[in-house]
Parts: C-alpha cells; sequence; structure tokens
C-alpha cells in the first residue's frame, strides 16, 4: 500500500500518474482524501503564481502557458483520485 510520504513524493514532482501511484496499487481513503487536499494546495499556489505573474504584465507567455498545463494536469489528478473514493456500482 502507498503511504502518505510516497504520495507527498510522487505528487511532489508530478510522477504519479507515471509511477502507478493510484493505478493498481491500493490505497486507503484516507490516504486519498490527503493525496487529494496536496493536489488542491498545489492547484491553489500554481492559481496564485499565474496571477501574480499576469499583474506584473509578464512577456513570459511561455512559463505562463506551462503554468497553465500543470494546473489542468494537476485538475485531471484530482478528478482521478476522486473518483477512487467513489465505490463503482454495477448497474
Amino acid at each position: 500500500m502507498a503511504t502518505l510520504a510516497d504520495l507527498r513524493v510522487a505528487y511532489a514532482r508530478g510522477f504519479a500518474k507515471r509511477s502507478g501511484l493510484g493505478k493498481g496499487k491500493p490505497m486507503d481513503g484516507r490516504v486519498i482524501e490527503e493525496g487529494i487536499e496536496l493536489l488542491r494546495m498545489e492547484h491553489r499556489d500554481l492559481d496564485s503564481a499565474i496571477d501574480a505573474l499576469l499583474d506584473q504584465n509578464s512577456t513570459d507567455q511561455l512559463q505562463i502557458a506551462r503554468l497553465k498545463k500543470r494546473k489542468l494536469k494537476l485538475r485531471d489528478e484530482i478528478a482521478m483520485l476522486s473518483d477512487q473514493l467513489i465505490p463503482d456500482i454495477i448497474a
């Protein structure tokens, strides 16, 4: 089972999908919720960084685009982990 420390390291480096964490390895709900909260914090931090660059009238559009792309990737990872919290219902 993946530990919270494993999740922190994986999410901080953005390797959650590539490393297989959250895919095929069992995680309990508490660990998933903590992972989601870490991703949400990083998402908010990126939002603040993007706003700061835009407020400075930064001409570094490439950096802004990279931050926005990372923010979208985080949103997808949050959605993926949130889906794991909801049990599958076979209809």
